[in-house]
């Protein structure tokens, strides 16, 4: 494989992340973000998490504030749409989407796999390409019970003290999930050490996404 880099060039990278859940960007994207946080100095990330009570809340706002140390400026928004029933707040995600889209103009796009069982996750991608139709979106994964990984078709490759970041940091920022059978350091390096594989990364580490649109 051939790698390309979206760090190049002296101007400012503008980043939109966008999650149905308050781990989702970390888990997703969690490494790559931390890679662009050191590598490029000029770095604006906008952050927005859709589902959240007030203890997840508190817990994304904090997980975020982390992952963006380093960035020139980051911005933080976390809605309060009730887990498991995005879709049916579908009009009200659309039109805060359309807010953001007037306020905010992305170089890239992180957001969730088109193909992603869960539905929340599912509305989240697919307002982002109804919403942002000329951008370079990533769309990246979440590992869980539904069993519905893909082939990714673009990868990040990480190095292990990133991939260790990572890591610590969701186990340290969201204690509300510490309980679950799928919140576990060894999941998450087993999906990136395939990813890592797919790609014959350097470290043979990497996170896996799914880019449907690219132009040379």
């Amino acid at each position: 494989m051939q790698p390309i880099s979206i760090l190049a060039g002296d101007g400012p990278l503008r980043v939109l992340a966008l999650g149905a859940h308050a781990d989702d960007i970390e888990i997703g994207c969690g490494g790559t973000l931390l890679r662009l946080a050191s590598e490029r100095g000029a770095l604006e990330v906008v952050w927005v998490v859709f589902c959240a009570t007030p203890e997840r809340a508190a817990e994304a706002h904090a997980s975020a504030e982390a992952f963006l140390q380093g960035v020139e400026k980051g911005r933080v928004v976390i809605r309060d749409h009730r887990d498991g029933f995005l879709p049916y707040a579908g009009a009200v995600v659309k039109e805060e989407l359309e807010t953001l889209k007037r306020e905010f103009s992305p170089d890239l796009v992180f957001t969730h796999y088109r193909s992603d069982l869960h539905q929340d996750h599912r509305l989240v991608s697919d307002l982002t390409w109804n919403t942002w139709r000329d951008h370079l979106v990533l769309e990246y994964e979440i590992p869980k019970y539904d069993g519905d990984f893909g082939s990714p078709n673009f990868f990040s490759q990480l190095s292990a003290a990133t991939l260790d970041r990572k890591i610590a940091l969701v186990l340290e920022h969201f204690k509300s999930q510490a309980q679950k059978h799928w919140f576990a350091p060894e999941l998450l390096k087993a999906v990136a050490r395939i990813r890592g594989m797919e790609c014959v990364a350097a470290e043979g580490l990497a996170e896996g996404f799914y880019c449907r649109k690219a132009v040379f």
